[in-house]
């Protein structure tokens, strides 16, 4: 039998051929940003230890309970209190503001590249086979290029963390806007609607559903990330995590796990309430503001046509008077 044998492909060494290049060639840069998100994220998680846990567990709780009911808010302050208990706190405070950071900056690139795509069919083309290899990469692959790029330390984790969570929020964005019955968008354009008012008056409120599910979704998967993160230095709870499997430590372990669940609930009860439509002490409020405003207006303007209505006539008196 004949046998085959056919050059191998250098995949690899090309990417990391790509990789050193930007690092030699553009280190400086990714050093600025590095510097950049170090200052936010310090910043961030001093500010929050700044203030003492139990007056910052209450205010978690009430914005707990403005965004979502009274039961979860309970719930809520009952675990983070239990976290301040088993002395994780610090550790909670970082891995908050690692998942906030990393899943903010997700958002600001997924839902816009989401909303191109349904402009856009040769973007969509490009997009749908890069969101399934962003996917399906086993997250430790990205942790390599985060560390040749930016060091050890939480940036890095942040990077990891962005690639990994962005494809929700792009994929549900595109498909909730996509879903929007076209006889809504034909109306609004025979009303004389642009393309910018269609997507902000009709299609994004009307996907709004959908788009939560994948803000959701991607705040999810960045606390799937912790752990993973921690292993090239991000700290926080993954960081417990991984020392205790190495030091088969059991109590640590399943209290390190226990704190990344209490926060994995608490991230997704308020997520899932937002933009769902979903009746909430908060947005009741505010209905009650706008409503006080509208009243206010309303009164204002016609205590001014009161006034008009009354100047009028007196000049209609002077004029009638002045005939006389």
């Amino acid at each position: 039998m004949l046998n085959f044998s056919l050059p191998k492909l250098e995949i690899g060494k090309a990417i990391e051929w790509v990789v050193r290049w930007f690092v030699e060639n553009l280190g400086w840069f990714f050093d600025f940003i590095k510097d950049v998100f170090e200052a936010i994220t310090d910043g961030m998680s001093n500010g929050l230890m700044f203030v003492p846990p139990v007056i910052l567990i209450v205010i978690f709780a009430l914005l707990v309970w403005l965004m979502t009911s009274k039961m979860t808010a309970l719930l809520s302050f009952i675990g983070l209190v239990l976290v301040w208990n088993i002395g994780l706190w610090p550790q909670m405070i970082s891995t908050l503001v690692l998942v906030v950071v990393a899943v903010l900056i997700a958002l600001l690139i997924g839902i816009p590249t989401g909303i191109f795509m349904t402009r856009s069919a040769r973007l969509e083309s490009i997009m749908r086979p890069i969101l399934d290899f962003m996917q399906t990469m086993p997250s430790f692959v990205y942790l390599i290029p985060a560390v040749m790029l930016f060091g050890i330390g939480v940036v890095p984790g942040i990077f990891a963390t962005v690639i990994f969570a962005i494809p929700p929020p792009v994929r549900l964005t595109f498909l909730g806007i996509t879903q929007v019955p076209d006889d809504m968008k034909e109306m609004a354009v025979a009303f004389g609607a642009n393309d910018h008012q269609v997507l902000s008056k009709v299609e994004v409120p009307l996907a709004m559903p959908s788009i939560m599910t994948g803000v959701n979704q991607c705040i999810m998967l960045g606390i799937s990330m912790v752990v993973v993160a921690a292993m090239i230095g991000a700290g926080g709870l993954g960081a417990e995590v991984i020392r205790a499997v190495n030091r088969l430590n059991l109590p640590l372990g399943f209290e390190s796990g226990l704190a990344i669940v209490i926060l994995a609930m608490v991230l997704d009860r308020v997520s899932r309430n937002i933009g769902q439509g979903v009746s909430t002490p908060g947005g009741r409020i505010i209905g009650t503001i706008k409503q006080k405003c509208k009243d206010w207006k309303k009164t204002k303007n016609q205590v001014v046509r009161e006034q008009e209505t009354g100047e009028e006539t007196g000049e209609e008196k002077n004029e009638k008077e002045a005939e006389v």
